[in-house]
């Protein structure tokens, strides 16, 4: 069975520019990694104007940050995954955790068709753009 990714842009506030959250099987791993006060990857960084998300997964593995805590990447490190396609899978793996008491997220194994649809989805929803 397969892992389920949701792709969430949350609105900007009074400190951030709209971030986006990682939803997979109905919980967000960056609040599950980083807590509460945590937050995304800035939209525009994950899903520029005019250019492929950095989450479309290629052949190639890539590692990007997902996420960092409440005081900063800086200061405690990056939440972070490797991508990676393999044929009709794309996998998150060998995560790293901001310095925490906190186990890293488990492996993912995504649909590659419902993966690429999921990203396609948020970087055509350029709502949030209203914003910036």
């Amino acid at each position: 069975m397969f892992d389920r990714l949701d792709i969430h842009v949350l609105p900007p506030g009074p400190r951030f520019a709209a971030q986006l959250r990682f939803w997979v099987n109905g919980e967000d791993v960056i609040e599950g990694a980083v807590y509460a006060g945590g937050r995304g990857p800035f939209a525009a960084d994950v899903l520029p104007a005019g250019r492929p998300s950095l989450l479309r997964a290629t052949s190639e593995a890539r590692r990007l940050e997902l996420g960092e805590p409440e005081c900063t990447g800086g200061c405690c490190g990056f939440l972070s995954v490797v991508v990676q396609r393999f044929g009709d899978i794309v996998q998150w793996s060998d995560w790293e955790v901001p310095h925490a008491p906190v186990s890293p997220p488990p492996e993912f194994h995504f649909d590659a068709g419902q993966y690429d649809a999921e990203v396609a989805r948020a970087e055509a929803d350029r709502w949030w753009q209203v914003y910036t």
